[in-house]
């Protein structure tokens, strides 16, 4: 047992201490010398005004207060550690920790149950949208081709979160690198700007068709669907590719859990240490100049299509317009309400709206939608909902006589 006296200086940096009251240092007890001839006051008036104070360090008495000892000794003769309770500041953390639905834990796998049923909807409804549109030559008129654009945005939605939301949900696997999160947050964004535009592009195609049904040939051809396809896809790429840009350069602090089942803009920005208002301001930007917009426009084009169908003579026909009409409203607003909800509630409603109702919102649109695409567009629509009957009745014949879906195509024609 050793024990030595040492000066330390005390600055206005390091905070106040009571007169009489212990000091200890990381790793052992540091007694001030204020029971010693110092005294009392002459220890305070060395706390009040800054400068230097005596003290005496009793050695380590324990194994475990040595090797502490060591350690702490090793952190700050090393120049090239930080100081003690400096934190590391990193312009890539190596992977983040989804923590799921927060204050739910208990009802993840409850919940993973409807979440995995609806995606196997929107797989299942998507694909065979897609894939009729895609061999069913009768299916070329831009209305349907658009209806594959949305089955492909759909799909891709879907697939880019759902996924890794039920393994986080189940328990499977909740850790997701730096790059893989950049990644499924891009084309997660991608996806949902371009479903935007192609609902957009659908309120449009359905307005000309009933407000200017002469016109409708010449304005709405294959070729404006294939510029309507690749317009989709590079706005919802130059949206996303600067926010991505402003989260690779923010510095991280060594947080890693991320309360949410996928990768949303706002959410990575808010574990870094960095200054995150360019990201606000550009992302609240982006919102209103994007899926605002496009509902704004949406919402004017069905009130020009409203305003056509009440002047309708046959009654019949009014509520049939009507119940299209009303079909498409609703998903439409299943569809933009979670995600402004969400968007929004990032940047201002981070103290006021509770985090789980924040994630099950942003959970909906991802899923929800998609699942319910097919059959509001795709079912309802009256040719595709009969090629479809004879499609799988073909099929059904076919698997019974040989027959491949190709001929039962070519039958059903």
């Amino acid at each position: 047992m050793w024990r030595c006296a040492v000066t330390v200086k005390w600055g206005a940096g390091l905070g106040q201490l009571a007169p009489g009251a212990p000091v200890e240092s990381p790793w052992s007890p540091v007694h001030q010398l204020l029971n010693g001839p110092a005294g009392a006051a002459g220890t305070g008036a060395a706390l009040g005004t800054g400068g230097w104070m005596p003290f005496l360090i009793s050695s380590p008495t324990s194994p475990a207060e040595r090797d502490r000892a060591r350690r702490y000794q090793e952190m700050e003769l090393d120049p090239a550690r930080p100081a003690f309770n400096q934190t590391v500041l990193t312009s890539g953390p190596g992977s983040f920790v989804l923590l799921g639905v927060p204050g739910m834990e208990p009802l993840h796998a409850w919940l993973a149950g409807p979440v995995c049923l609806l995606y196997m909807a929107a797989l299942a409804g998507n694909a065979l949208l897609l894939g009729l549109v895609a061999a069913d030559k009768t299916l070329r008129a831009p209305m349907y081709q658009l209806l594959g654009l949305l089955a492909a945005a759909d799909l891709v939605l879907a697939t880019s979160t759902v996924p890794k939301a039920l393994a986080v949900l189940w328990g499977l696997s909740a850790e997701i690198s730096f790059t893989a999160c950049l990644a499924q947050l891009f084309i997660a964004h991608v996806a949902f700007i371009a479903e935007s535009s192609v609902l957009l592009a659908m309120a449009v195609d359905r307005y000309v068709a009933i407000c200017q049904p002469l016109r409708y040939g010449a304005l709405l051809t294959q070729r404006v669907v294939g510029i309507v396809a690749v317009a989709a896809v590079t706005r919802g790429a130059c949206v996303m590719a600067p926010p991505v840009a402003l989260l690779q350069r923010l510095p991280y602090c060594g947080q890693r859990e991320l309360p949410h089942t996928y990768c949303e803009h706002m959410g990575v920005a808010r574990l870094a240490c960095g200054d995150t208002r360019p990201n606000v301001w550009y992302g609240l930007a982006t919102t209103l100049l994007s899926p605002v917009l496009d509902l704004g426009l949406i919402a004017t084009s069905y009130a020009f299509i409203l305003r056509a169908v009440c002047r309708l003579p046959s009654h019949g026909a009014r509520c049939k317009a009507l119940g299209t009409c009303g079909a498409h409203a609703s998903v439409i607003t299943l569809f933009y309400t979670p995600a402004l909800f969400s968007f929004l509630a990032h940047r201002f409603g981070r103290h006021t709206v509770p985090s789980h109702i924040h994630i099950l919102l942003a959970n909906l649109y991802v899923v929800v939608p998609p699942a319910l695409n097919p059959m509001v567009y795709g079912v309802r629509t009256q040719q595709i909902a009969q090629r479809l009957r004879n499609l799988l009745r073909l099929c059904w014949a076919g698997a019974i006589r040989g027959i491949g879906p190709e001929r039962a195509f070519h039958s059903s024609e």
